[in-house]
Parts: C-alpha cells; sequence; structure tokens
C-alpha cells in the first residue's frame, strides 16, 4: 500500500473537496490510503502526488470517476432508520395528496420526490414501496420518483435495481420481498412496476440543481455531513429553492439545520423530526 505524505495529504484532500463537496481531514490520512492506493498502482503511479497529476491531465475524467467511487460512501439499506418512512406513510403523503388533490381538480394528483443521495437506491425504492402501497396503480396520480448520487457506480447499481442477499436482509420487510423483488440466482432485482415509478441520474450537489424543478418531499440524508458548514449552508439553501412552499425535507438523525439554514423550521410527528419552509 503506497503512503500518503502530509503535502500529497493536503493535495488529495482539497482535490477531492473541489471535485466532490467531500472534505476529509488530515485524520483522515489512512481511508485516503485503504481506498485511492490501488488505484494509484492500477495507474502506475508511485504516489498519491503523481495520482493527482494524472487525474488532473485525464481529459476523459475516468480517473477522478474512480477516486469519487472510491471516496464517496454508499452506505445504506432499505427503510433506513424506519422513522423516516413511517412519517412518510402516515403523515407527509397524506398530508400532500390532501393539498394536491384540492388544486388538481379533475387532473391526474403530481407527487415529486427526490432523494438527494440515492447511493445504490435502496432510499428511493423504500420510498416507491411505501407510495405503491399507499395508493396501488391508482390512474390520477402523476408520481415522479428521482434518486441522484455523485458516484457512477451506485448509480449504475441503483438503476438495475439488483441486491445480494447481504443487501436484502438489511432492512428489507419479508412480505415486501415476496411481493416486489424476483429471485435470480443468488440475487434479487426489484420487480418492473417498482422500477418504472424512479428515474436515478449522476449529481454533484455542490454544482447548481435549480433545472431539477420543485419538489413536495426532499430526503437529504447523511450526505452534509461530509460537508464544510460553509458548504452546508449553501446546500440546503439550494434544497430550499427547489422545495415546495408546503413541502417536506427529511435529513439524517443525527443531522441538524440549526445554524445552518434559517429558512427551515424544524417540526416533529411522533419521535422523528422534519423540516418545512418558514
Amino acid at each position: 500500500m503506497i503512503k500518503i505524505t502530509p503535502e500529497e495529504l493536503q493535495l488529495i484532500s482539497k482535490y477531492i473537496h473541489d471535485i466532490s463537496g467531500i472534505y476529509l481531514d488530515k485524520s483522515k490520512s489512512y481511508l485516503f490510503e485503504t481506498r485511492l492506493s490501488s488505484i494509484a498502482e492500477a495507474h502506475g503511479c508511485s504516489s498519491y502526488k503523481e495520482l493527482y497529476q494524472k487525474a488532473k491531465r485525464d481529459a476523459g475524467k475516468k480517473i477522478e470517476r474512480e477516486i469519487i467511487d472510491a471516496i464517496s460512501t454508499n452506505e445504506t439499506l432499505f427503510f433506513r432508520d424506519k422513522g423516516p418512512f413511517d412519517l412518510l406513510q402516515h403523515k407527509l403523503l397524506p398530508e400532500i395528496i390532501d393539498r394536491r388533490s384540492e388544486k388538481s381538480g379533475r387532473l391526474r394528483i403530481p407527487i415529486k420526490i427526490w432523494s438527494a443521495a440515492a447511493s445504490t437506491g435502496q432510499e428511493l425504492y423504500s420510498i416507491a414501496i411505501i407510495i405503491k402501497e399507499l395508493i396501488g396503480d391508482a390512474p390520477n396520480y402523476s408520481v415522479k420518483l428521482l434518486g441522484t448520487d455523485i458516484s457512477n457506480t451506485a448509480i449504475a447499481q441503483a438503476s438495475i435495481g439488483k441486491y445480494n442477499k447481504f443487501e436484502i436482509e438489511r432492512g428489507l420487510d419479508r412480505k415486501f420481498l415476496q411481493k416486489y423483488f424476483t429471485l435470480f440466482g443468488d440475487t434479487w432485482k426489484i420487480k418492473d412496476e417498482i422500477r418504472a415509478m424512479v428515474n436515478f441520474r449522476k449529481l454533484n450537489l455542490m454544482l447548481p440543481f435549480n433545472a431539477l424543478g420543485k419538489f413536495d418531499i426532499i430526503f437529504c440524508r447523511n450526505v452534509a455531513i461530509y460537508f464544510t458548514l460553509e458548504d452546508r449552508k449553501k446546500l440546503f439553501n439550494k434544497i430550499a429553492d427547489v422545495l415546495a412552499d408546503d413541502g417536506f425535507l427529511i435529513i439524517g438523525s443525527t443531522e441538524s439545520l440549526t445554524g445552518v439554514c434559517p429558512r427551515f423550521v424544524p417540526k416533529r410527528h411522533l419521535r422523528t423530526i422534519f423540516y418545512q419552509k418558514k
């Protein structure tokens, strides 16, 4: 394994922050070595400075994508933390449906939800399953579910919707497994009826995303914890711009927007915190 020098640590840390928004301080030297050493060796680099230089010269950005895939944390599971999904099913979705029903008249009722750090797709598929359970195949709804992530590899797996035994057993209720997944050898694949409800695309949250349009509900959980305070402020201000005025924001259970974005106020339902715009 190639060892990283203090100078290289500073260089690579700034480079990763510039291309992804992820901030890693000097205490994370082990993470650089364990995740980037194999990439450096694969590209014939004997040092991280050489890897940085090759990445900067790579017009096709292949090395940059490999570095982002290696550094970004794709830790996720179906119905992670459970509370936000109970909140979605029993409060947020019913409220959105009631409000949109009043506005739509005879038109289809729109429901637009964004999973901003979708990773390998489990969060967005969990949302899709809840919606399917709640409204079934009702033709008078227009459901648009978007999942974004900075990692090409994560988005590719999410789009395929195929998971191994370990990934499936983490959080997924047996009744949903039988109902919404099909077994292929030793992997499970999400059924087309759920897959057709979602769309995945690559997105760097540090870049503008106003073109995505407005959303009724936004999940942005456990990604801003890797950003600096200044970047968190920018991110949640941009999220406020694309959240409907009566929409809902859900962040990680250990996160808070206090001192980050005064445009949001926290609300509580049962034991789960969510946010709405002032």
